[in-house]
């Protein structure tokens, strides 16, 4: 809970946690981002230690893939939700899943 208050005031210092603390490989495990949950805060892009999340307007396939009431709560939050372009970097510090106030991030095992 520390983490999450933290990351919404922009006091967490991302390079805090060494790579030395991790539990995996990278490759092993990777986030999840539930769309119909995340409201694109950037909490997981503060604390991400791997550069794993970036924050960006919602893919069309995406957007056009939630029911209506999930449309419209992403209007309300300006269209953005985070991604995971570097999924593969992941290490499973778990930082992500703890900041997010919406918890709308897992970990999953790779196929």
């Amino acid at each position: 809970m520390a983490i999450r208050r933290q990351a919404a005031h922009g006091r967490v210092n991302v390079r805090e946690k060494s790579a030395g603390d991790c539990k995996q490989k990278p490759g092993v495990i990777a986030p999840v981002v539930d769309l119909k949950r995340c409201e694109g805060k950037g909490d997981c892009v503060a604390v991400c230690p791997e550069d794993v999340f970036e924050i960006r307007r919602i893919d069309n396939a995406d957007y056009v893939g939630l029911d209506l009431m999930h449309r419209l709560k992403l209007r309300v939050h300006g269209m953005k939700v985070a991604y995971t372009p570097n999924a593969h970097a992941c290490r499973s510090c778990g930082l992500c899943v703890t900041a997010c106030p919406e918890r709308a991030i897992t970990l999953a095992r790779t196929a």
